[in-house]
């Protein structure tokens, strides 16, 4: 295949491409910088990473009308009904999430897109994928400043009592997926999941990370709803309500029945390793966010101070109660 990468080019420092792909230099948000760096190229299939809601996706629409035999829009597995009710989530699930609002921008974007499909043949075909992960990008609320505070020893967040199942899927793994509907016709219309079979618990994924780490993660558990109220300002509160605090497990037999190929191989408690290595190896590229530190500070402070509370009402309950006869 020849392959286009279409960004900005902010992150050149951060991810070089491979020699044999041509870059062209663009903002997607800018229709007339994108029209400007394609100037009259065609393509067998786009994918867009970077449309998030109904107006990214008619710009799109715009731009690669009669410039593509595919566009492939990549979605989001946040956005059905939380808590699920059948299991597993298949494609068809009901798609409402009324907690997060990214997951509801995305169900636009989809609708917009299906819309144009149906209306006028836009080839679209709707990818979702659920918790993608590489070895540059910890799959953890909180991101590198979670994985600096399991290794120097202070409490990380998890939510809930830490038993509710997630699925982690690999990069590699998922484009393995992406790659095998580039150019299937039958793939037009479609809705697929892009997951992995790698499922564990959020205590499990903690305990992996420190365990790569060499350490002991000191968990603290607050519930998904005091965790919003007590970091309204943080961007994972949001989606840990509404996503991250419930179980997903995920149906991938569509995407085997168009992608016969498709086996996901990379399980988090092998690739974990490499991700620990890149951060040895990119200590500049992971350091600790200080707004992220201060906001887990607030939450566990905040929780041990009202468990303290709790704990003392309790005491003085007992002291006040009589004894049994």
């Amino acid at each position: 295949m020849s392959v286009y990468v279409l960004n900005r080019g902010q992150n050149a420092k951060h991810r070089s491409l491979p020699e044999s792909v041509t870059w062209l230099q663009a903002d997607i948000g800018d229709p007339a910088s994108v029209s400007k760096a394609l100037g009259d190229l065609e393509f067998g299939a786009v994918a867009n990473f970077v449309s998030y809601n109904a107006a990214d996706a008619a710009r799109a629409i715009e731009l690669f009308r009669g410039r593509t035999r595919q566009y492939l829009h990549i979605s989001t597995a946040s956005l059905y009904r939380k808590p699920v009710l059948a299991w597993p989530i298949v494609e068809s699930n009901l798609r409402q999430n009324p907690f997060v609002g990214y997951s509801r921008e995305k169900i636009a974007a989809e609708d917009e897109l299906m819309r144009a499909c149906v209306g006028t043949g836009f080839p679209v075909t709707i990818v979702r994928p659920s918790h993608t992960y590489d070895q540059a990008t910890p799959p953890l609320p909180g991101d590198w400043t979670v994985v600096d505070r399991i290794a120097r020893g202070s409490e990380v967040i998890v939510p809930g009592d830490g038993t509710s199942l997630w699925t982690l899927t690999h990069a590699d793994d998922f484009a393995q997926g992406l790659v095998g509907l580039l150019g299937n016709p039958r793939a037009i219309g479609e809705v697929f999941h892009i997951t992995s079979d790698d499922i564990y618990t959020w205590d499990q994924i903690y305990s992996i990370v420190g365990a790569a780490l060499g350490v002991e993660p000191r968990i603290v558990h607050i519930p998904a709803d005091d965790i919003l109220a007590g970091a309204p300002d943080w961007f994972w509160s949001e989606l840990i309500l509404g996503d991250l605090s419930h179980s997903a497990v995920f149906d991938n037999a569509k995407i085997r029945r168009y992608v016969p190929d498709f086996a996901p191989r990379l399980t988090f408690h092998a690739a974990v390793l490499d991700m620990i290595r890149w951060r040895a190896e990119h200590a500049g590229q992971c350091r600790p966010a200080p707004a992220v530190d201060a906001i887990m500070d607030r939450l566990a402070g905040g929780h041990h101070a009202a468990r303290k509370i709790f704990a003392d009402l309790g005491a003085a309950a007992r002291a006040a109660t009589p004894p049994a006869s």
